[in-house]
């Protein structure tokens, strides 16, 4: 049977190489599609009443989406066991991971950007960013997918790599409804302040320590930033984002950060970093630290392998 480092290992050059098929995507749909509509589907029937009761329904949600796609994974598991059905795990976990489907939405901000089509990268950066776009230039918008850049690298990589290794598919899995769960409901507005809440603190958890282990490949990646990360880090309003997002500042030289605007209010953010705000140069630059810091998690991963 193959070992989890083994089946991490193939799951992540096969994502990187193949990604999920459009096809496929056409088909049925992704999986985090299928856990998306779950969880709004709840949020409509489930979010009503005093605060206490919103709490209690968004810990229920979460209890059962995340119960439920981990049972099933676990169930997937135990009928692959040891045969050639693990090749089943396999494809199943590349669906939780995100390194192609990451680098394919910044290089489209970014191809766009180097030629000088702000529109085209404002329209491309206005997808995989929840700020407000329309009146951002160049900078803003550089900063917008760098941010976005690192941060995913540890929500769409390390951390269901990470819980991978630790608990298998179910772990993979229940990591990504966590992580869906805090980008759909877990947002400190009107709505969700306390129907989220489980979901926001939830993946503050799960997201804790793979979020510094991000710092420090983006720091390997890039020789470099180390300092940065460790002083700005605990700048930031999450208290993981903060580390890859201050550590490819400091491999960038670059500030992030800084106020935006959501919904057409103003939000007021910490600085990360020093120099100038990034350019379409320094956000391909970023797209390169990427890369390699995927490389080497596969690296990592390979190691763990050979040793167990």
């Amino acid at each position: 049977m193959l070992a989890r480092p083994e089946q991490l290992l193939l799951a992540l050059i096969g994502e990187a190489a193949i990604g999920y098929p459009a096809w496929l995507l056409a088909v049925i749909g992704h999986p985090v599609i299928w856990i998306g509509a779950a969880i709004a589907a709840l949020d409509r029937r489930w979010n009503t009443g005093s605060a206490l009761r919103r709490r209690a329904m968004g810990l229920a949600l979460l209890a059962l989406v995340a119960g439920g796609v981990g049972a099933i994974g676990w169930l997937i598991e135990r009928w692959a066991g040891d045969g050639l059905a693990i090749g089943l795990v396999i494809v199943l976990a590349t669906t939780g991971l995100a390194q192609r489907s990451l680098d394919d939405h910044v290089r489209a901000v970014a191809g766009p950007l180097l030629r000088g089509d702000v529109n085209a990268a404002r329209a491309a950066v206005g997808r995989i960013v929840g700020r407000d776009t329309q009146a951002l230039d160049e900078n803003g918008i550089a900063v917008a997918a760098t941010e976005s850049l690192a941060e995913s690298f540890c929500d769409g990589v390390v951390a269901p790599a990470f819980w991978f290794l630790i608990a298998g598919l179910p772990g993979l899995l229940v990591c990504k409804v966590v992580n869906t769960a805090d980008s759909m409901i877990g947002h400190p507005d009107a709505r969700h302040l306390h129907f989220g809440w489980a979901a926001a603190r939830t993946d503050d958890l799960v997201n804790f320590i793979p979020a510094r282990i991000s710092g420090v490949f983006v720091c390997l990646a890039g020789l470099g930033g180390w300092a940065t990360m460790v002083r700005d880090a605990g700048h930031h309003a999450s208290p993981n984002g903060g580390w890859p997002e201050a550590a490819m500042a400091g491999v960038l030289e670059r500030r992030l950060g800084g106020p935006v605007r959501y919904d057409g209010e103003p939000a007021h953010r910490a600085w990360l970093g020093d120099g100038p705000a990034p350019d379409a140069g320094d956000l391909q630059r970023a797209l390169w630290v990427y890369r390699r810091a995927c490389v080497l998690l596969w690296a990592i991963v390979g190691v763990l392998a050979w040793l167990l």
